[in-house]
């Protein structure tokens, strides 16, 4: 285990304590033995929501539980093992009840509970949601257009042509995400559709033929008109809303030029600007700042530079 490792680790959604199983998904005959045994545990997905119990944690349905549901879902995903389990997934209809399992829980946003759960719950939900969405998403072949179906366990699909015989493989979408300080100042953005007051970190898809860093430095400048000179590597999160990795930096700027909004920058920014950790322990405290949601990479990367200074915990601020 690598410094690295751990401290993704903490990133709410990681933490790899999951054997995904992939040389044994490849024997149908093992993973239908897996579903039926008594150590089978399934989490349901209905419209990219996770089905939740009243105290916040995950319904696990046995075998039995499950059976009746397995038929007529759209897709079944072996997750993976752990703790003598072997864990499911399975995305039911769009047209299906709400109500339908409500002996068992509550269909829930998993960005509304992300935070009340262990991290290897929130790691089982987002890959439950992630792969139901991609299931959705993939049931045509890319190649020649015929229909697809689920392979060993649901981790590839297979085009049915057998002149194509395309197998593909579950899709991640790789983004970055940046706090940029310049001296004692940090930069943060908001975008118009947000709440009153939100400000985060610079965040953007990675481009094709784009490295890590050039796309830190690229969403920046687009974003905010500030040129950084150094790019450090953080940590990361999955991001399953729907199918993104969150790759978080820190970046130092040249300098403090700045020149947001839509005639100057790409107009995806309602504002931007430089804030100390004096100007976010004010607003919080009359309710002109807030923080980004405290599940995503980006609550983390803003805290650990404001606990850095001398304005305290901002954890004991919000």
């Amino acid at each position: 285990m690598t410094d690295h490792w751990q401290k993704s680790a903490r990133n709410p959604f990681a933490g790899y304590t999951l054997d995904r199983a992939q040389k044994q998904a490849q024997d149908p005959d093992w993973v239908a033995a897996q579903m039926a045994g008594p150590g089978a545990r399934f989490l349901p997905v209905w419209r990219a929501q996770n089905l939740m119990t009243d105290s916040s944690h995950s319904t696990l349905l046995r075998p039995d539980e499950a059976a009746p549901w397995l038929p007529r879902a759209e897709s079944v995903t072996l997750l993976g093992q752990a703790d003598g389990h072997t864990y499911f997934s399975f995305a039911l209809p769009p047209d299906t009840p709400p109500e339908a399992l409500a002996a068992y829980g509550t269909f829930q946003e998993l960005r509304a509970v992300g935070a009340l759960v262990s991290h290897f719950e929130g790691g089982l939900l987002a890959y439950a949601r992630a792969m139901a969405h991609w299931h959705s998403q993939h049931g045509f072949c890319g190649v020649c257009g015929h229909p697809t179906e689920s392979f060993c366990g649901g981790t590839i699909r297979r085009c049915t042509n057998p002149a194509c015989a395309q197998a593909h493989f579950p899709r991640t979408d790789p983004a970055i995400i940046v706090l940029t300080s310049f001296e004692d100042r940090a930069l943060l953005g908001r975008q118009a559709q947000w709440m009153p007051g939100r400000y985060s970190t610079i965040a953007g898809f990675v481009a094709p033929g784009e490295s890590l860093e050039d796309a830190v430095a690229r969403e920046v400048q687009e974003e905010t008109g500030v040129r950084v000179k150094t790019v450090t590597y953080h940590s990361s999160q999955p991001w399953p809303f729907p199918q993104s990795l969150m790759v978080g930096f820190t970046a130092e700027a040249a300098s403090d030029a700045l020149c947001a909004g839509p005639d100057c920058s790409d107009g995806e920014l309602e504002d931007a600007r430089w804030f100390t950790r004096g100007d976010i322990r004010r607003g919080l405290a009359v309710g002109t700042f807030s923080m980004p949601s405290s599940i995503s990479i980006s609550f983390r990367l803003i805290s650990e530079w404001f606990d850095a200074g001398d304005e305290g915990r901002l954890a004991d601020l919000v």
